[in-house]
């Protein structure tokens, strides 16, 4: 019960940092796609990806800070905590090192020898790469900080801080529309400097709080051999995801250009977005079964696992159908000016954020477990699989849109395997139970839940009523169908139990 309250807290502070990052965002990003061009945009979306190319060992090294700072809270050994954080800011000082030379070296000669982009724009090119590079080393050394407000849940600074960073986004925005200045250039250079303040404040943070982050140089040999040879593993996966999502960029890059890149870059804008519903409960979630696996506590961390699988699918079902609904009309109403295809982009993006939702908490139990080798080998070759199947796509003469569909069948076959690795690593899992009361009842639910708000949207005029009324209708719709037929029925009672016990606690204040 504890737990449950701890989370439920935690995800209240990760949605309240969501709302206001989705309304001020989506906002701040009309002005800058306006203000910028979509050609500049989607420069800017395709050089700074580049950069993150780089990042696949780094964020290998994010899951691993994470893992280990939540084991040890989870056994609760301070003296060990302290030589895991110690150990972590060493090693990503190196990182940092070596991806710098890596991006300026083989990063540069790339973005200058291979990459469509206009001689006149070389130059805005070549700074956007370099603030990207910068803001991506600063992100590095101080992952071992945010890694320890994830492992002692201090969920909060993030809702403060995100706050303080989409009102500033807002005001660079603005600053764009009234400076005459090269724009590209411009924008770079605010969110680096932005960036920067926003780290040295989540450090500070850190610093106060927690007492193993009061750092000294500390590098214990078995502390940094477990932690690297998690790492290793856990950079593998995210080659693949990383190289697949930078890849395609490069492949549309390749046949289209650049406001191809836009297209594309718009639709995983609002898909990521539109994620961050799944990903905050996930993300809330996290450490809790990490923690209740140190403790040897399975069965508590089995069922953690089964609640955010379905918890996600459901959260981001609630968003995701309203929008495929209306997603002509949601993306004119926000840009005014769309790019051709990214409606169709956006919709393959939404399907494929919501097979992978189903497996984000499987992925966590295996991470907890330590045993991550063959999971990461299997999933980056999947995830790999995509990009000469996607260039094959569009060397037939495929529109621009089909290199998402290797994307959206990988994520279908993931899921299944991401939970046979479970399965076989921790017997205390089901593969009945996960894909008949989880995977077959979300996916049932969803395909009612759209069948039945399409037919709704038909009644209702394309204009700004019909859209609030088909939203609105669309969340009732699917909250009543996952309310019936989406959890179990001591979940429902459970769930209608506390509503009511609120209900009645107001009625006496």
């Amino acid at each position: 019960m504890q737990n449950d309250g701890l989370i439920a807290k935690n995800t209240l502070f990760l949605y309240i940092r969501m709302f206001f990052s989705m309304a001020i965002g989506l906002y701040t990003s009309r002005i800058v796609i306006n203000a910028l061009g979509f050609s500049d945009y989607g420069l800017y979306n395709l050089v700074g990806g580049i950069v993150v190319m780089l990042s696949f060992f780094n964020v290998g090294m994010l899951a691993a800070s994470q893992r280990f700072m939540s084991y040890e809270l989870g056994l609760g050994d301070v003296s060990s905590l302290k030589r895991v954080f110690c150990t972590s800011i060493v090693i990503h000082n190196v990182i940092a090192l070596v991806i710098f030379l890596f991006a300026e070296s083989l990063g540069l000669w790339f973005v200058n020898t291979y990459l469509n982009i206009p001689d006149s724009r070389m130059y805005a090119a070549n700074w956007v790469y370099q603030c990207s590079i910068l803001t991506f080393i600063i992100s590095i050394v101080s992952v071992p900080y945010n890694s320890c407000i994830i492992a002692h849940e201090h969920f909060r600074v993030y809702a403060y801080v995100t706050l303080i960073e989409v009102l500033i986004k807002l005001f660079i925005a603005y600053v764009l529309l009234i400076v005459d200045a090269d724009k590209l250039i411009l924008y770079s250079s605010l969110i680096l400097c932005l960036q920067i303040c926003l780290r040295f404040v989540y450090i500070m943070y850190c610093r106060h709080k927690f007492e193993e982050c009061l750092y000294r140089f500390v590098f214990d040999k078995k502390v940094f051999h477990r932690m690297f040879s998690y790492a290793v593993w856990s950079a593998v996966a995210n080659i693949g995801f990383t190289f697949r999502d930078q890849g395609l960029n490069v492949i549309l890059n390749l046949f289209f250009g650049t406001t191809m890149n836009a297209a594309r870059g718009i639709a995983m804008q609002v898909g990521t977005l539109v994620n961050s519903f799944s990903k905050n409960f996930i993300l809330a979630v996290n450490p809790q079964i990490t923690k209740q696996y140190a403790a040897g506590n399975y069965m508590e961390s089995r069922n953690l696992v089964y609640l955010g699988a379905r918890i996600a699918f459901y959260l981001l079902s609630l968003m995701t159908i309203p929008l495929l609904i209306n997603v002509d009309y949601v993306l004119k109403l926000w840009l005014s000016d769309v790019p051709e295809y990214t409606s169709l982009f956006l919709c393959l993006v939404l399907l494929s954020a919501l097979l992978y939702a189903m497996s984000q908490s499987v992925t966590i139990a295996i991470q907890a477990t330590g045993n991550i080798k063959w999971f990461q080998i299997l999933i980056c070759t999947l995830l790999l699989s995509e990009l000469p199947v996607a260039y094959f796509i569009l060397k037939l003469g495929a529109p621009p849109y089909y290199v998402m569909l290797p994307t959206l069948i990988s994520n279908f076959f993931a899921v299944f395997l991401r939970f046979y690795l479970l399965k076989r690593m921790m017997c205390e899992f089901s593969c009945r139970y996960y894909f008949v009361n989880i995977v077959f009842r979300c996916l049932l639910v969803y395909i009612l839940c759209f069948l039945l708000s399409y037919y709704v949207s038909t009644l209702f005029y394309n204009d700004f009523i019909g859209f609030i009324c088909k939203s609105i209708l669309s969340i009732l719709i699917t909250s009543f169908v996952i309310l019936i037929g989406g959890i179990s029925k001591s979940e429902r009672a459970s769930l209608i139990n506390k509503l009511k016990n609120k209900l009645k606690s107001k009625s006496y204040v």
